[in-house]
Order: structure tokens, then C-alpha cells, then sequence
């Protein structure tokens, strides 16, 4: 039985959260409410590679910049901010977000008595001032020129640079837009709109911040004084998919036998860390990852800002608080961690460790919580190791190196490293187990890697998933708990030939 139909059955009893429809903007975005939380569950597909004729893409990126909507000329920005001062005047106390329809037509009816004010000279077209309506609209209740980007599924990461340049990364490719804020205080309006919805604040006290969108996208904020020519807004969306095990092999980020490989492990409650750099995957696989966890366990994430997104019923989601304006009700990953011990959960899982909280996770590891998640921030296995070793000595407490070393080898179990390569494409690169500590040191073993072999004319960087021939040191565990992997799963895989490597 394929692991996609076991994964099928063990939810079919299991209620999803309800997914919203991609319609209008919402109050703060336009996205549904998909993340690329996992279904987990793969099954042999065939690989589809992306074309790799880069005069056809640059055909379809034309197409994309053209069809992106150019600046306002003068009459029209001019219009437009008017139209916009009218607006809060008379209708701010009576503006229900939630009454889409009744906007739309107080708009339509602003706009139609402005242009009827002016001299003949001034009038408009009609498109003109359908178009003006949609800009006023998006502003109103959505994020003004981040709508359109927000809706094109071809677009993960949005970049203001200033309220005057947008730059976006479409299937892996960073561009400039023609997209652009009226001024400062428009691009402002839409920081503190996103802020706001989760109880934080930028300010210039406080001129750093992160926050998420509806959807769970990832935004970042920096306003001055701290950025010299601007606020600067990130957002790094969720995609519309519900990303899958086979959607992900169909892509060539992984092969089959490394996420049966890591099926089983999850399983079985082994401990697994993800490592990987900056937009490289980290996220997106602890939430298919997560998607082999039985329904009948109780879960607790903790995170800074909710981005996982669990299939299962059984999940308690905690988020870190910053101080207030008096400097005080901060609630870190930590404090998270450490009541999170106090739910009876049978797996923790921490969006990433970064600082004291590190020690927390390990001890929760090593004291019934097996089977627990996370994810730091490394270059490969090795340097994840060495890393959490480093974020223990965070916590303040005066440990040798040789008992953090012992806490890490009996906790991490798994270390999964991910890789954003040239191009955009993001693939699991490496798996390696911890098998304990030698000569003072923490032993590794990889059982499967990414072989990058060539890199295409169109800039992608491609190669293909083997294992390395060495077996899993769990295969006892493996047994024990009911699960037999096939040896040859550990067999090196031969190089491909040009055209089947991805």
C-alpha cells in the first residue's frame, strides 16, 4: 500500500480546517488560507522538469511585467488622494471592512461626484476610473499595491525596498516591478494595518518587528531610523498548494526513499532536526514532515510568529509576545518551551531555535517528548550540531562542553538539511543520523545526498538524490516498532543521464 493511501486513511475521519476561497482582499490579505502544511504520504510519480529554454521564460516574464498595472499619472494620483481625504472625512466612523460590497459602491459614488465637480478638461475615462476605484478599494481594506503580487501564485517573496520600488522573486528569479506606493505615509498605513491585527508595533522606539499575515506569510518590518531611505516591508508568502510528499519529488526536491526514509522515522518517534539557510525550505518541510504524525497524538508548536500550519486535531499553537510600550509581558520561545511541558504533549515541535531555548528542547527530547521537531539555522549536519551546541551556552547556565555535547547525541536523533541552489530550486540536500559521541565529539553518518552534476543555460543548478550506501544505524528501531525498510533503499543510485537530472 502506497503511503499517500496509508496517510488517506489514518485522516479520512479527520476534519480540515475550512480553506477561504481566493476572492477578493480580505482585511489584511488577499491569500487563501493554504500553507504548505504537509499531507504527508508518497507514492512513485514521474518527475516533471521545468523547461529549460530561458527564451521562454523571459516570454512569460515579459508577459508578467506587462501585465502588472503602471504608475498613476498626476491627474489620477492627485484624484485618488483626494478621493481618499473625502473618504475619512465623512465615512471613517461609518467603514465596515467587512461590508465589501457596501465600500465598493462608496467608492464608485465618491469617485463618480469628484470627476463630476471637475471642468469637462479633467474628466476621465471609464476604465480610468474603474481602475481608480480597484487602487482606492485594495487601500481601504487590503495592502494598496502588494494585491496583485499577493495574488499571483507565481510570486513566494515580496521585497519593499521603498514606497517608490518593489522588487518580487518569481519561480526563484528576484525582478523589478513597476508596482509603487503614492508616498511614505501610504506605505506606512499598511505596516501598521499588518502590525496591528496581531497586537504588535512598529514605531521608532521600536523600529524592527515581525509579524504574519492572515494566511500565515511571513512579513518583516524596518522603519527609520534604522532603515536610512524608508520603511521596508518583506513578505515571504505561503503558496496556494497544500505542498505534498509527491508534490515535492515531482518538483526534485527529494526523492522517494528519503521521504519514506524520513516517514518512518517520524513514525517511530525519532527526534529531527531541519537545517538549512535563509529561505531555503526549513519551514515548508517541518510542515510536511509533520503531516506523519498520527492524529491520536497531542502536538504543542511553539513559534514567533504562527507559520506552521498541522493537519492533525490534536494541536495547541503558541506564539511568542513582545514587551509592551512600559517594557514588560515579553514571553519568549523559552518561557513557550517550558510551559509547554505542562501540556502533556507527545511532541513538541519548535518553529526554530535560535537562542537559550535550545537547552529546553533538548531536555524536553531527552525526558518522554520523542519524536519531537525543529529547525535552526545551518550551513549542513555538521555545523547544525555545532550550532545548537553554541545556542545551549545562550541559556546562561555554565555547562562543560562535554555535557552539552552528551545532551545533543542522545537527543537529535535525525539531522535533515535543505538548500536553496542556483536558481531558486529547493531541495533536501542531505540526511544524516547522530550516532553519539566519539573521541569527544559528535559523531555523524549521511545516508543520502544531493549530487549536483551541471548547472543549465538558463542558470538552474542540477543533479540528482542518492543514497551513499551505508545503512541506517536505526534499523533495530526501525524493526522493533513495526517498520522494515528495504535495504536497497540504502544502495547508491547511478548518475543519471543529462536530460533526467533535475
Amino acid at each position: 500500500m502506497k503511503l499517500s493511501e496509508r496517510f488517506d486513511r489514518r485522516y479520512q475521519q479527520t476534519p480540515t480546517a475550512p480553506q477561504t476561497p481566493v476572492t477578493a482582499p480580505q482585511e489584511v490579505v488577499v491569500a487563501p488560507v493554504t500553507a504548505t502544511d504537509g499531507v504527508a504520504g508518497i507514492a512513485p510519480v514521474e518527475r516533471r522538469a521545468a523547461p529549460r529554454d530561458g527564451a521562454a521564460q523571459q516570454v512569460v516574464e515579459a508577459q508578467h511585467a506587462t501585465e502588472a498595472p503602471a504608475a498613476l499619472s498626476p491627474a489620477l494620483a492627485a484624484a485618488k488622494a483626494e478621493i481618499h481625504a473625502d473618504l475619512l472625512r465623512r465615512h471613517a466612523a461609518a467603514i465596515d471592512i467587512t461590508n465589501r460590497a457596501g465600500i465598493r459602491r462608496l467608492l464608485l459614488q465618491l469617485t463618480e461626484d469628484h470627476f463630476r465637480a471637475k471642468p469637462p478638461a479633467a474628466l476621465v475615462t471609464a476604465a480610468d476610473r474603474e481602475r481608480l476605484v480597484d487602487i482606492l478599494f485594495d487601500e481601504v481594506i487590503g495592502l494598496g499595491p502588494l494585491e496583485a503580487p499577493l495574488r499571483d501564485p507565481d510570486i513566494t517573496e515580496i521585497m519593499v525596498n521603498r514606497p517608490e520600488q518593489i522588487f518580487v522573486e518569481r519561480r526563484g528569479r528576484i525582478e523589478l516591478t513597476n508596482l509603487a506606493f503614492e508616498d511614505e505615509d501610504s506605505l506606512r498605513r499598511v505596516i501598521d494595518r499588518i502590525v496591528s491585527t496581531i497586537g504588535r508595533r512598529v514605531d521608532e522606539s521600536e523600529p524592527m518587528c515581525d509579524a504574519r499575515l492572515k494566511d500565515g506569510s511571513r512579513v518583516n518590518v524596518v522603519i527609520p531610523p534604522v532603515a536610512i531611505y524608508g520603511p521596508c516591508l518583506t513578505i515571504r508568502k505561503f503558496g496556494r498548494e497544500v505542498l505534498t510528499p509527491e508534490k515535492i519529488v515531482a518538483a526534485g526536491g527529494s526523492n522517494e526513499a528519503i521521504l519514506e526514509y524520513l516517514n518512518a522515522a517520524v513514525q517511530t518517534r525519532l527526534n529531527i532536526i531541519v537545517s538549512g539557510g535563509t529561505g531555503s525550505g526549513k519551514t515548508t518541510l517541518l510542515n510536511v514532515l509533520s503531516g506523519f504524525i498520527p492524529s491520536d497524538e497531542r502536538i504543542v508548536t511553539c513559534e514567533d510568529a504562527a507559520e506552521l500550519r498541522l493537519r492533525q486535531v490534536h494541536v495547541i499553537s503558541l506564539e511568542s509576545k513582545p514587551a509592551n510600550v512600559e517594557g514588560r509581558g515579553q514571553i519568549t520561545i523559552r518561557d513557550l518551551v517550558r510551559n509547554s511541558l505542562r501540556m502533556r504533549p507527545d511532541r513538541i515541535i519548535v518553529g526554530e531555535v535560535r537562542g537559550g531555548e535550545a537547552l529546553d528542547m533538548l531536555q524536553a527530547m531527552n525526558t518522554g517528548h520523542d519524536g519531537s521537531m525543529s529547525t535552526v539555522h545551518a550551513n549542513n549536519p555538521r555545523d547544525a550540531v555545532t550550532r545548537l551546541e553554541t545556542l545551549v551556552l545562550l541559556a546562561g547556565t555554565e555547562l562543560p562542553s562535554r555535557a552539552i555535547r552528551g545532551q545533543i547525541s542522545s537527543a537529535i536523533n535525525i539531522v535533515v538539511q535543505t538548500e536553496r541552489l542556483r536558481g531558486g530550486a529547493r531541495k533536501i540536500v542531505s540526511v544524516a543520523e547522530v550516532l553519539g559521541i566519539v573521541d569527544g565529539e559528535i559523531a555523524l553518518q549521511e545516508l543520502f545526498s544531493f549530487h549536483q552534476v551541471a548547472v543549465t543555460p538558463d542558470g538552474r543548478a542540477v543533479g540528482y538524490h542518492t543514497a551513499t550506501g551505508t545503512t541506517s544505524n536505526f534499523q533495530p528501531h526501525f524493526q522493533s516498532n513495526g517498520v522494515e525498510l528495504p535495504s536497497s533503499m540504502f544502495a547508491p543510485t547511478p548518475q543519471p543521464p543529462m536530460e533526467q537530472l533535475y
